[in-house]
């Protein structure tokens, strides 16, 4: 007998609070509507509830019946600024906001957990984190800033959080790795100034395009000759402007990168490493060169004993028949990194692929096309209250 039940009429209100959600969905960090529905459901509940300062997070701590260790539990809140071509009925009233990453499914997962163990006996704190900014504003870390981890009054002896995917798993199934599982993700804009000129006498100029060009190339060989192959990095050059002639040399040239790694020794290389090699190329070339760092999200790296624990509790509670262990780690980012880097935990994946569509070949998420069946609402919420009580037991 499992602890963690999820009742039909609580599957009922899940599936009634993501759709309400799915319709209404807000960006970043200030999302009054969404902060009102969370605060809605939980409503009744033995909770202490805290809302964010700088952001519209809420913070409930449930308290166990006697004193022992935290838990903490997460769900992101925030929508992407994409049209939506679901074609679901439920489908966003806005033209440029949806939920395409099933943000609205962890929230009305969390809320499933937090009324579960409302429940239930229990010793020690359970965290309810519901955040805001996951997409680009890092609303994680301002969580941290502002206390999250201290909400129960001890830190959590252990933090676990699950992100719904469109595609990639079939729908129900639990999947996982022990150590990194996302990447680092992080933006490097340049700027190579020179001097203009006629392009007919390159000589009194000096050039920055041939010198932003062999940058550009310089970087695909730091990758492939100064990392692992079994620790890689990914650099990929998106954008890149010069000139507006074919016959005028230009005073500068831009471009802009983006920076994949996967373990928090390489992204320490990786970004002292393209410095490095963007202020020497430009040295011998003759030139000045401007470097803005965008700094992302830091790699996101499970604690191999919770991810062994996180996969044995799906395991008990589905069969094992519906868990994979990942092969590789998610070139995505995710700033649950910042959690797991105070506290030991994991991140566990969870396969919402409708049934009428294959997981190898249905949109992924952030499409505009994305879709996530809200059947799997009710094996998170339990996942979940599961992972709590079975960890708050274990000291």
């Amino acid at each position: 007998m499992h602890s963690a039940r999820v009742t039909r009429d609580l599957s009922g209100d899940l599936v009634r609070l993501r759709r309400a959600l799915h319709r209404e969905p807000e960006l970043g960090l200030e999302l009054p509507r969404t902060q009102e529905k969370v605060l809605a459901a939980l409503d009744g509940l033995p909770l202490e509830i805290g809302l964010g300062r700088s952001l519209s997070s809420v913070t409930a701590v449930l308290r166990g019946s006697s004193p022992g260790p935290a838990v903490l539990l997460r769900a992101d809140m925030d929508a992407l600024p994409l049209t939506e071509r679901s074609g679901l009925e439920y489908a966003s009233r806005f033209e440029d906001r949806m939920h395409a990453c099933g943000h609205d499914l962890h929230t009305a997962m969390l809320v499933g957990a937090a009324r579960i163990l409302a429940g239930v006996e229990f010793a020690g704190s359970v965290i309810f984190m519901f955040q805001p900014g996951e997409e680009g504003s890092g609303g994680a870390r301002l969580m941290i800033e502002e206390g999250v981890l201290d909400a129960a009054g001890t830190r959590p002896v252990a933090a676990y959080g699950l992100h719904v995917t469109s595609s990639l798993l079939p729908g129900g199934f639990f999947m996982t790795r022990r150590g990194p599982l996302m990447a680092a993700a992080d933006e490097i804009h340049v700027i190579v100034r020179g001097a203009g000129g006629h392009g007919s006498q390159p000589h009194l100029a000096r050039d920055p395009i041939p010198a932003a060009c062999e940058m550009v190339t310089a970087l695909q060989t730091l990758t492939t000759r100064s990392f692992d192959a079994f620790d890689p990095v990914v650099i990929t050059v998106g954008s890149f402007h010069a000139g507006t002639a074919a016959n005028v040399i230009p005073a500068e040239a831009r471009f802009e990168l983006t920076i994949r790694s996967f373990s928090r020794e390489a992204h320490t290389r990786v970004l002292e490493g393209v410095d490095r090699v963007l202020r020497g190329v430009a040295a011998a070339h003759g030139l000045d060169v401007e470097l803005e760092q965008v700094m992302g999200y830091p790699v996101t790296v499970n604690t191999a004993a919770e991810a062994e624990f996180a996969a044995g509790v799906a395991g008990d509670l589905y069969g094992p028949e519906r868990f994979v262990w990942g092969p590789n780690p998610l070139t995505a980012a995710e700033d649950f990194s910042y959690v797991l880097e105070e506290v030991p935990g994991a991140f566990v994946f969870l396969g919402a692929c409708p049934p009428d569509r294959d997981p190898a070949t249905a949109p992924f998420n952030h499409a505009p096309d994305a879709a996530f069946d809200d059947g799997v609402l009710a094996d998170g919420a339990a996942l979940l209250a599961e992972l709590a009580l079975r960890r708050l037991a274990a000291g």
